[in-house]
């Protein structure tokens, strides 16, 4: 409970302050429909009362004594500059101050381990953990950091491993996924831009397979090793007929579609006899099933279950 509070305190104040605040926007950006802005004209703050104007579907604004003005397609020195001339009608040096406050229909890709990847519309002003929200959340199967490439008009990335890339039109950076998701540091979820590109590659896995009580895909951590024994106990040991001493890893042969079997002896590496060995990423650890085994049991079990006051709350032992 305290991570989730934790998070919607951080969620909360994050939208409140940019709510609070006009959004910053290149000087080269061209206004478009559905986008807001405050039209602000000196000592006309009686025939023009301070509040958000939406461009509507084709692009115009409807301001007081001026009528409609075509906005669509200008950016906001032009837009006050039309607004100016229109003015001088009525006032002798108008002084006009245009002033984004929401940008509407503008594209964000979101791409990678997401549940809906794809061109998400930003709507407004949005942080990076809401646009991850946006996208459906994050697959299993993600890595363990965002990756994320913004235009330089709209100013380089606020993050501290940003980096121009060769072209030197793209800010580059990445942000650990545990910070942003859980808020342990609010400064990595950072606003997201139009255009912005963001990225979340699937981490590297490794499978186990087979008689063990939870099969299915690890995630490993960045840079992070991991071995048998390590992976085992990730799946929570063996089921009862497993074969222990006949365990393999599929690898993956590099160039190649195929996979190579490597055999290991795993009840040796957990009984201490047998080196534990490393995996990569990809593998897949096999557990068999004994057939002995699973013959011996079965057939006690059949056997203690013909008597019913012998078979009743009876322990088996399995190795």
């Amino acid at each position: 409970m305290g991570k989730v509070r934790k998070l919607l305190f951080a969620f909360v104040v994050t939208s409140v302050l940019l709510a609070q605040t006009p959004t910053e926007v290149p000087s080269t950006y061209t206004l478009g429909p559905d986008d807001q802005v405050s039209i602000r004209a000196l000592d006309l703050e009686v025939e023009w009362p301070d509040k958000p104007l939406r461009l509507d579907s084709r692009g115009n604004i409807n301001l007081p004594m001026i009528g409609r003005v075509k906005a669509s397609g200008l950016t906001l020195e032009e837009l006050e500059g039309v607004i100016t001339e229109k003015l001088k009608e009525f006032v002798k040096e108008p002084q006009v101050t245009a002033t984004m406050l929401e940008f509407r229909s503008q594209p964000v890709s979101i791409l990678g381990a997401v549940t809906t990847p794809g061109v998400h519309q930003l709507q407004g002003r949005k942080t990076l953990f809401e646009m991850i929200s946006m996208a459906g959340g994050l697959k299993p199967e993600a890595g363990y950091q965002i990756k994320i490439t913004r235009r330089v008009e709209w100013g380089r990335l606020p993050l501290p491993d940003a980096k121009d890339d060769a072209s030197g039109r793209f800010s580059i950076a990445s942000v650990g996924i545990k910070s942003v998701m859980d808020a342990s540091n609010p400064g990595d979820n950072i606003e997201i831009k139009p255009n912005d590109v963001i990225s979340v590659p699937k981490g590297n896995l490794v499978y186990v397979i087979g008689t063990v009580k939870k099969p299915g895909g690890f995630v490993l951590g960045e840079r992070e090793n991991i071995t048998a024994v390590q992976v085992l106990a990730l799946a929570e040991g063996f089921e009862r007929f497993a074969d222990s001493r006949h365990v393999r890893i599929m690898r993956t042969v590099a160039g190649s579609t195929t996979r190579t079997e490597i055999p290991l002896d795993l009840k040796g590496m957990l009984d201490g006899k047998v080196a534990d060995i490393p995996l990569q990423a990809e593998d897949i650890l096999v557990v068999p099933t004994s057939a002995r085994k699973s013959a011996t049991v079965r057939g006690l079990e059949t056997a203690l279950g013909m008597g019913s006051s012998i078979g009743t709350g009876m322990v088996i032992y399995r190795r």
